[in-house]
Protein backbone atom coordinates (compact mmCIF):
# COMPACT_ATOMS: atom_id res chain seq x y z
CA UNK A 1 0.00 0.00 0.00
CA UNK A 2 1.22 3.25 -1.31
CA UNK A 3 1.96 6.18 1.65
CA UNK A 4 1.45 8.64 -0.74
CA UNK A 5 -2.38 9.98 -0.72
CA UNK A 6 -5.14 9.23 -3.80
CA UNK A 7 -5.91 12.76 -3.97
CA UNK A 8 -2.51 13.77 -4.45
CA UNK A 9 -1.69 11.07 -7.58
CA UNK A 10 -4.34 13.58 -9.29
CA UNK A 11 -2.58 16.31 -9.62
CA UNK A 12 1.15 17.30 -11.15
CA UNK A 13 3.75 19.15 -10.56
CA UNK A 14 3.82 23.31 -11.45
CA UNK A 15 5.04 23.15 -15.19
CA UNK A 16 5.70 26.47 -15.14
CA UNK A 17 7.95 26.27 -11.83
CA UNK A 18 9.43 22.76 -13.30
CA UNK A 19 10.75 24.68 -16.50
CA UNK A 20 12.29 27.69 -14.69
CA UNK A 21 14.15 25.23 -12.48
CA UNK A 22 15.28 23.16 -15.77
CA UNK A 23 16.75 26.28 -16.47
CA UNK A 24 18.30 27.10 -13.32
CA UNK A 25 20.30 23.31 -13.23
CA UNK A 26 21.33 24.27 -16.70
CA UNK A 27 22.66 27.80 -16.11
CA UNK A 28 24.29 26.51 -13.23
CA UNK A 29 25.84 23.27 -15.05
CA UNK A 30 27.52 26.30 -17.40
CA UNK A 31 24.77 26.58 -20.27
CA UNK A 32 24.17 29.31 -21.74
CA UNK A 33 20.29 29.49 -21.07
CA UNK A 34 17.79 32.47 -21.38
CA UNK A 35 14.60 31.21 -19.24
CA UNK A 36 11.16 33.02 -20.53
CA UNK A 37 9.30 30.76 -18.09
CA UNK A 38 8.70 32.32 -14.91
CA UNK A 39 6.27 35.17 -14.47
CA UNK A 40 7.97 37.71 -12.03
CA UNK A 41 8.67 40.82 -12.94
CA UNK A 42 12.36 41.40 -13.61
CA UNK A 43 11.66 44.92 -11.63
CA UNK A 44 13.07 45.06 -7.77
CA UNK A 45 10.90 46.00 -5.57
CA UNK A 46 10.30 49.72 -4.93
CA UNK A 47 12.72 51.19 -2.06
CA UNK A 48 9.60 52.96 -0.07
CA UNK A 49 8.34 49.05 0.34
CA UNK A 50 11.30 47.85 1.08
CA UNK A 51 12.08 50.53 3.81
CA UNK A 52 8.48 49.63 5.76
CA UNK A 53 9.67 45.91 5.78
CA UNK A 54 13.09 47.17 7.19
CA UNK A 55 11.20 49.43 10.06
CA UNK A 56 8.62 46.41 10.90
CA UNK A 57 11.82 44.19 11.93
CA UNK A 58 13.76 47.23 13.29
CA UNK A 59 10.31 48.13 15.50
CA UNK A 60 10.35 44.41 16.14
CA UNK A 61 6.50 44.17 14.36
CA UNK A 62 8.08 40.13 14.23
CA UNK A 63 5.41 38.28 15.87
CA UNK A 64 2.64 36.22 15.50
CA UNK A 65 -0.49 38.45 13.50
CA UNK A 66 -4.36 37.98 13.00
CA UNK A 67 -4.40 34.53 11.34
CA UNK A 68 -5.70 35.72 7.84
CA UNK A 69 -3.93 39.48 7.73
CA UNK A 70 -3.51 42.16 10.43
CA UNK A 71 -5.88 44.94 10.60
CA UNK A 72 -4.11 47.80 9.32
CA UNK A 73 -3.56 45.37 5.96
CA UNK A 74 -7.44 44.20 5.88
CA UNK A 75 -8.13 48.65 5.97
CA UNK A 76 -5.59 49.34 3.43
CA UNK A 77 -7.18 46.48 1.27
CA UNK A 78 -10.56 48.14 1.81
CA UNK A 79 -9.14 51.28 0.56
CA UNK A 80 -7.41 50.00 -2.62
CA UNK A 81 -11.02 48.32 -3.86
CA UNK A 82 -12.74 51.66 -2.84
CA UNK A 83 -10.27 53.86 -4.80
CA UNK A 84 -9.52 51.93 -7.75
CA UNK A 85 -12.53 49.42 -8.16
CA UNK A 86 -15.67 51.63 -6.45
CA UNK A 87 -16.02 48.25 -4.84
CA UNK A 88 -16.81 48.88 -0.83
CA UNK A 89 -16.36 46.31 1.27
CA UNK A 90 -15.92 45.74 5.12
CA UNK A 91 -12.17 44.68 7.30
CA UNK A 92 -14.59 41.39 8.07
CA UNK A 93 -15.29 40.59 4.25
CA UNK A 94 -10.72 40.09 3.49
CA UNK A 95 -8.42 37.84 4.10
CA UNK A 96 -5.19 37.84 3.86
CA UNK A 97 -2.67 34.82 2.12
CA UNK A 98 1.11 33.85 1.52
CA UNK A 99 0.43 34.78 -2.14
CA UNK A 100 -2.78 34.78 -4.64
CA UNK A 101 -1.91 31.17 -5.23
CA UNK A 102 -2.88 30.57 -1.41
CA UNK A 103 -5.72 32.37 -1.64
CA UNK A 104 -7.48 30.23 -4.09
CA UNK A 105 -6.18 26.94 -2.96
CA UNK A 106 -7.74 27.89 0.63
CA UNK A 107 -10.98 29.13 -1.10
CA UNK A 108 -11.60 25.96 -3.15
CA UNK A 109 -10.59 23.69 -0.01
CA UNK A 110 -12.76 25.78 2.09
CA UNK A 111 -15.74 25.20 -0.04
CA UNK A 112 -15.59 22.32 -2.93
CA UNK A 113 -17.51 18.68 -2.15
CA UNK A 114 -16.39 15.99 -3.59
CA UNK A 115 -18.09 15.95 -7.08
CA UNK A 116 -18.88 19.92 -7.21
CA UNK A 117 -17.59 21.39 -10.81
CA UNK A 118 -15.31 24.09 -11.21
CA UNK A 119 -15.75 26.12 -14.78
CA UNK A 120 -12.11 26.33 -16.16
CA UNK A 121 -11.79 28.87 -18.82
CA UNK A 122 -8.40 26.88 -21.21
CA UNK A 123 -6.10 28.49 -21.69
CA UNK A 124 -5.87 28.77 -17.58
CA UNK A 125 -3.16 29.53 -15.13
CA UNK A 126 -1.55 25.84 -14.50
CA UNK A 127 -2.62 25.93 -11.10
CA UNK A 128 -6.20 26.17 -11.65
CA UNK A 129 -7.30 22.75 -12.15
CA UNK A 130 -5.18 20.82 -9.65
CA UNK A 131 -6.27 22.93 -6.54
CA UNK A 132 -9.56 21.65 -7.70
CA UNK A 133 -8.86 18.13 -8.01
CA UNK A 134 -7.19 18.32 -4.56
CA UNK A 135 -10.21 20.13 -2.87
CA UNK A 136 -12.34 16.70 -4.46
CA UNK A 137 -14.02 19.03 -6.76
CA UNK A 138 -13.68 18.80 -10.66
CA UNK A 139 -12.58 20.76 -13.67
CA UNK A 140 -14.64 21.37 -15.89
CA UNK A 141 -12.25 22.63 -18.93
CA UNK A 142 -13.73 25.09 -21.36
CA UNK A 143 -11.68 26.18 -24.19
CA UNK A 144 -11.39 29.25 -25.79
CA UNK A 145 -9.29 29.25 -28.94
CA UNK A 146 -7.44 31.93 -30.24
CA UNK A 147 -10.09 32.95 -32.42
CA UNK A 148 -11.84 34.46 -29.95
CA UNK A 149 -8.81 35.90 -28.57
CA UNK A 150 -8.87 33.09 -25.86
CA UNK A 151 -11.94 34.63 -23.95
CA UNK A 152 -15.22 33.04 -23.38
CA UNK A 153 -18.05 32.86 -25.40
CA UNK A 154 -21.40 33.82 -23.17
CA UNK A 155 -23.15 31.45 -25.26
CA UNK A 156 -20.50 28.66 -25.02
CA UNK A 157 -20.93 29.32 -21.29
CA UNK A 158 -24.20 27.96 -20.43
CA UNK A 159 -23.52 25.19 -22.16
CA UNK A 160 -21.07 23.91 -19.46
CA UNK A 161 -23.39 25.23 -16.58
CA UNK A 162 -24.63 22.57 -14.67
CA UNK A 163 -26.68 21.70 -11.16
CA UNK A 164 -23.35 20.80 -9.95
CA UNK A 165 -20.95 24.09 -10.83
CA UNK A 166 -20.52 25.67 -7.76
CA UNK A 167 -17.80 28.11 -9.00
CA UNK A 168 -16.12 29.32 -12.51
CA UNK A 169 -12.46 31.07 -12.71
CA UNK A 170 -12.04 34.38 -14.79
CA UNK A 171 -8.81 35.92 -14.52
CA UNK A 172 -8.00 38.97 -16.52
CA UNK A 173 -5.58 40.12 -18.04
CA UNK A 174 -4.86 36.45 -18.27
CA UNK A 175 -2.11 34.47 -17.70
CA UNK A 176 -0.80 32.54 -19.92
CA UNK A 177 -2.23 34.78 -23.04
CA UNK A 178 -2.24 38.48 -21.92
CA UNK A 179 -6.04 38.72 -23.11
CA UNK A 180 -8.60 41.09 -21.20
CA UNK A 181 -11.74 41.04 -20.70
CA UNK A 182 -13.68 44.48 -21.36
CA UNK A 183 -16.56 45.71 -19.06
CA UNK A 184 -18.40 44.79 -22.18
CA UNK A 185 -17.02 41.16 -22.62
CA UNK A 186 -18.22 41.22 -18.38
CA UNK A 187 -21.09 42.50 -18.56
CA UNK A 188 -21.81 39.49 -21.20
CA UNK A 189 -20.68 37.09 -19.01
CA UNK A 190 -23.07 38.12 -16.34
CA UNK A 191 -25.58 38.44 -18.08
CA UNK A 192 -25.57 35.15 -18.16
CA UNK A 193 -23.87 34.03 -15.03
CA UNK A 194 -27.32 36.36 -13.42
CA UNK A 195 -29.53 33.09 -14.03
CA UNK A 196 -27.37 30.74 -12.16
CA UNK A 197 -27.80 31.64 -9.01
CA UNK A 198 -25.76 28.60 -7.21
CA UNK A 199 -22.76 29.53 -9.24
CA UNK A 200 -20.18 32.25 -7.18
CA UNK A 201 -17.46 33.67 -9.34
CA UNK A 202 -13.97 33.36 -8.37
CA UNK A 203 -11.92 36.50 -10.18
CA UNK A 204 -8.53 36.28 -10.33
CA UNK A 205 -7.42 40.25 -11.01
CA UNK A 206 -3.53 39.70 -9.81
CA UNK A 207 -2.36 41.37 -13.28
CA UNK A 208 -4.60 44.48 -12.90
CA UNK A 209 -2.35 46.89 -13.14
CA UNK A 210 -0.44 45.61 -16.17
CA UNK A 211 -2.46 46.57 -19.11
CA UNK A 212 -1.48 48.50 -22.17
CA UNK A 213 -2.81 51.09 -24.52
CA UNK A 214 -5.35 52.77 -22.35
CA UNK A 215 -7.33 49.49 -21.84
CA UNK A 216 -9.77 49.88 -18.95
CA UNK A 217 -9.62 47.49 -16.44
CA UNK A 218 -13.17 46.12 -15.47
CA UNK A 219 -13.76 43.56 -12.64
CA UNK A 220 -16.93 41.08 -12.43
CA UNK A 221 -17.44 42.37 -8.81
CA UNK A 222 -18.70 45.55 -9.81
CA UNK A 223 -21.66 44.06 -11.14
CA UNK A 224 -24.09 44.74 -8.58
CA UNK A 225 -26.88 42.08 -9.00
CA UNK A 226 -23.29 39.45 -8.58
CA UNK A 227 -21.31 41.18 -5.98
CA UNK A 228 -22.49 38.72 -3.09
CA UNK A 229 -21.48 35.88 -5.14
CA UNK A 230 -17.79 37.08 -6.61
CA UNK A 231 -14.45 36.57 -4.42
CA UNK A 232 -12.21 38.62 -6.04
CA UNK A 233 -8.28 37.86 -5.36
CA UNK A 234 -5.25 40.16 -6.08
CA UNK A 235 -1.81 40.66 -4.38
CA UNK A 236 1.03 42.79 -4.47
CA UNK A 237 3.64 39.82 -6.47
CA UNK A 238 2.86 41.05 -9.83
CA UNK A 239 2.65 45.43 -9.83
CA UNK A 240 4.62 46.07 -6.63
CA UNK A 241 7.64 42.86 -7.91
CA UNK A 242 6.84 41.51 -4.42
CA UNK A 243 7.02 37.95 -5.75
CA UNK A 244 8.71 36.32 -2.78
CA UNK A 245 7.31 38.54 -0.10
CA UNK A 246 4.31 36.38 -0.43
CA UNK A 247 1.09 38.23 0.14
CA UNK A 248 -1.79 37.30 -1.72
CA UNK A 249 -5.44 39.28 -0.67
CA UNK A 250 -9.03 38.22 -1.61
CA UNK A 251 -12.44 40.60 -0.73
CA UNK A 252 -15.50 38.79 -0.90
CA UNK A 253 -18.59 37.14 1.02
CA UNK A 254 -18.16 36.94 4.92
CA UNK A 255 -18.83 33.34 5.11
CA UNK A 256 -16.39 32.23 2.42
CA UNK A 257 -13.53 34.39 4.08
CA UNK A 258 -14.68 33.16 8.03
CA UNK A 259 -14.46 29.41 5.99
CA UNK A 260 -10.99 30.21 4.32
CA UNK A 261 -9.61 31.83 7.58
CA UNK A 262 -10.39 28.90 9.59
CA UNK A 263 -8.58 26.92 6.79
CA UNK A 264 -5.53 28.89 7.53
CA UNK A 265 -5.92 28.64 11.08
CA UNK A 266 -5.08 25.12 10.77
CA UNK A 267 -2.32 24.85 7.97
CA UNK A 268 -0.31 28.47 7.72
CA UNK A 269 -1.74 30.15 10.01
CA UNK A 270 -0.89 34.06 9.49
CA UNK A 271 1.41 35.23 6.81
CA UNK A 272 4.50 37.05 7.20
CA UNK A 273 4.17 39.75 9.48
CA UNK A 274 7.26 41.25 7.77
CA UNK A 275 5.67 41.14 4.45
CA UNK A 276 2.43 42.41 5.48
CA UNK A 277 3.53 45.54 6.59
CA UNK A 278 5.43 46.23 3.19
CA UNK A 279 1.93 45.56 1.96
CA UNK A 280 0.55 48.32 3.47
CA UNK A 281 3.47 50.44 2.14
CA UNK A 282 2.89 49.29 -0.99
CA UNK A 283 -0.93 49.64 -1.49
CA UNK A 284 -0.91 53.03 0.35
CA UNK A 285 2.18 54.64 -0.66
CA UNK A 286 3.38 56.05 -3.99
CA UNK A 287 1.78 54.18 -7.40
CA UNK A 288 4.08 56.46 -9.87
CA UNK A 289 6.06 53.24 -10.72
CA UNK A 290 3.35 51.34 -12.05
CA UNK A 291 2.38 52.73 -15.17
CA UNK A 292 6.38 53.82 -15.94
CA UNK A 293 6.43 49.45 -15.45
CA UNK A 294 3.61 48.86 -17.58
CA UNK A 295 4.85 50.80 -20.49
CA UNK A 296 8.59 49.11 -20.16
CA UNK A 297 6.32 45.88 -20.88
CA UNK A 298 4.39 47.33 -23.52
CA UNK A 299 7.73 48.33 -25.46
CA UNK A 300 8.75 44.63 -24.53
CA UNK A 301 5.53 43.04 -25.91
CA UNK A 302 5.45 44.92 -29.13
CA UNK A 303 9.01 44.31 -30.21
CA UNK A 304 8.64 40.21 -28.73
CA UNK A 305 4.86 40.17 -31.11
CA UNK A 306 6.48 41.48 -33.93
CA UNK A 307 9.53 39.26 -33.55
CA UNK A 308 7.37 36.02 -33.26
CA UNK A 309 4.86 36.84 -36.03
CA UNK A 310 8.27 37.23 -38.70
CA UNK A 311 8.96 33.96 -37.94
CA UNK A 312 7.72 31.58 -40.49
CA UNK A 313 5.16 28.71 -38.44
CA UNK A 314 4.46 31.07 -35.86
CA UNK A 315 1.35 33.48 -35.12
CA UNK A 316 1.44 35.44 -32.33
CA UNK A 317 -1.37 37.85 -31.18
CA UNK A 318 -1.09 40.92 -29.57
CA UNK A 319 -2.43 40.76 -26.22
CA UNK A 320 -3.54 43.88 -23.60
CA UNK A 321 -2.39 43.00 -20.71
CA UNK A 322 0.08 40.45 -18.18
CA UNK A 323 3.51 40.30 -19.46
CA UNK A 324 3.13 36.85 -21.15
CA UNK A 325 2.54 36.09 -25.24
CA UNK A 326 0.76 32.80 -26.24
CA UNK A 327 2.06 32.31 -29.98
CA UNK A 328 0.99 28.86 -32.02
CA UNK A 329 3.52 26.63 -33.17
CA UNK A 330 0.97 24.67 -35.24
CA UNK A 331 2.90 25.34 -38.49
CA UNK A 332 5.83 23.94 -37.54
CA UNK A 333 4.34 20.14 -36.53
CA UNK A 334 5.48 17.63 -38.46
CA UNK A 335 9.09 19.39 -39.02
CA UNK A 336 12.06 17.34 -37.73
CA UNK A 337 14.89 19.41 -35.80
CA UNK A 338 18.61 19.33 -36.22
CA UNK A 339 18.78 16.12 -34.40
CA UNK A 340 16.11 14.40 -36.80
CA UNK A 341 13.60 14.41 -34.11
CA UNK A 342 9.68 14.93 -35.42
CA UNK A 343 8.37 18.02 -33.76
CA UNK A 344 4.89 15.63 -33.04
CA UNK A 345 3.64 18.14 -30.13
CA UNK A 346 4.38 21.45 -28.31
CA UNK A 347 6.09 19.98 -26.03
CA UNK A 348 8.22 18.31 -28.24
CA UNK A 349 8.57 22.15 -29.73
CA UNK A 350 9.82 23.48 -26.44
CA UNK A 351 11.94 20.38 -25.25
CA UNK A 352 14.12 20.80 -28.55
CA UNK A 353 13.97 24.74 -28.39
CA UNK A 354 15.57 24.46 -24.72
CA UNK A 355 17.94 21.62 -25.82
CA UNK A 356 19.21 22.90 -28.91
CA UNK A 357 19.01 27.27 -28.68
CA UNK A 358 19.09 27.08 -24.86
CA UNK A 359 15.39 28.92 -24.59
CA UNK A 360 13.00 28.33 -22.03
CA UNK A 361 9.73 28.53 -22.23
CA UNK A 362 6.66 26.40 -21.41
CA UNK A 363 3.64 24.29 -23.69
CA UNK A 364 0.46 25.35 -24.37
CA UNK A 365 -0.62 21.82 -23.43
CA UNK A 366 0.15 23.03 -19.91
CA UNK A 367 -2.57 25.57 -20.29
CA UNK A 368 -5.02 23.55 -21.34
CA UNK A 369 -4.63 24.13 -25.14
CA UNK A 370 -2.43 22.29 -27.85
CA UNK A 371 -0.19 24.02 -30.57
CA UNK A 372 0.82 26.95 -28.50
CA UNK A 373 3.92 28.08 -26.03
CA UNK A 374 3.95 30.82 -23.09
CA UNK A 375 6.79 33.52 -23.17
CA UNK A 376 7.11 35.58 -20.38
CA UNK A 377 8.75 38.62 -21.54
CA UNK A 378 9.25 40.23 -17.95
CA UNK A 379 13.27 40.43 -18.89
CA UNK A 380 15.81 42.26 -19.63
CA UNK A 381 15.03 43.83 -23.39
CA UNK A 382 18.90 42.57 -24.47
CA UNK A 383 17.57 39.13 -23.05
CA UNK A 384 14.48 39.41 -25.10
CA UNK A 385 16.64 40.09 -28.50
CA UNK A 386 18.89 37.76 -27.56
CA UNK A 387 15.97 35.53 -27.52
CA UNK A 388 13.90 36.14 -30.46
CA UNK A 389 16.98 35.52 -33.15
CA UNK A 390 17.17 32.12 -31.62
CA UNK A 391 13.78 31.24 -31.54
CA UNK A 392 13.97 32.42 -35.10
CA UNK A 393 17.46 30.36 -35.95
CA UNK A 394 15.67 27.41 -34.62
CA UNK A 395 12.41 27.41 -36.42
CA UNK A 396 14.54 27.65 -39.93
CA UNK A 397 16.63 25.04 -38.65
CA UNK A 398 13.77 22.49 -38.96
CA UNK A 399 12.79 20.56 -42.38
Amino acid sequence: MSIISDSLKKIKPSPTIAVTQKARELKAAGKDVIGLGAGEPDFDTPDNIKQAAIKAINDGDTKYTAVDGTPALKKAIVEKFKKENNLDYTTDQITVGAGGKHVIYNAMMATLNEGDEVIVPAPYWVSYPDMVLLAGGKPVIMECDEKQGFKINPIDLEKFITPKTKWIILNSPSNPTGACYSEQDIKAIAAILEKHNHVYILSDDIYEHVTYEGFKFFTIAQINSLKDRVLTMNGVSKAYSMTGWRIGYAAGPKDIVKAIAKIQSQSTTNPSSISQAAAVEALSGTQDFIKKRANSFQERRDFVVNALNAIDGIECLNPDGAFYVFPSCKGLMGKKDPNGNEIKSDTDFVQSLLENSGIAVVQGSAFGLEGFFRISYATSMENLKKAMDKISIFCKSLN
